[in-house]
């Protein structure tokens, strides 16, 4: 069973909005990991575009900063990433990872595409 489940990705013209979730196992304890959304686009390396601690304090990588909101929800064990404004460049596959505090290894999820196009 995964762990970490992204979903609400899809098809959106530039300047829409989406909504992308992360659904963590009930397996795991949400609130002790340090979750974060990253993206990769076509011949390019992965990277972190958003973090969130688990307290919910976020953090943004210039070129989504004022566009994308990360938020947490821990007791529904849920992640997402309010996307607006978007461009062609945000064309990717977007991953949820999750960080435990802690002792621990990293959790991935399997990723979902987002495609910003006329």
């Amino acid at each position: 069973q995964e762990k970490l489940v992204e979903s609400g990705g899809g098809l959106v013209q530039p300047g829409g909005s989406l909504r992308l979730a992360c659904a963590a196992s009930d397996e795991i304890i949400f609130s002790h990991y340090i979750m974060s959304w990253h993206r990769q686009a076509p011949g390019k390396q992965r990277e972190e575009i958003a973090s969130i601690t688990s307290s919910g304090n976020p953090n943004y990588v210039n070129s989504v900063k004022g566009r994308f909101t990360i938020s947490r929800d821990n007791p529904k064990g849920m992640l997402y990433l309010q996307m607006s404004s978007l461009k062609p460049e945000d064309t990717a596959v977007y991953y949820c990872k999750g960080v435990p505090l802690g002792t621990g290894f990293p959790l991935w999820g399997k990723g979902t595409l987002v495609t910003v196009s006329t």
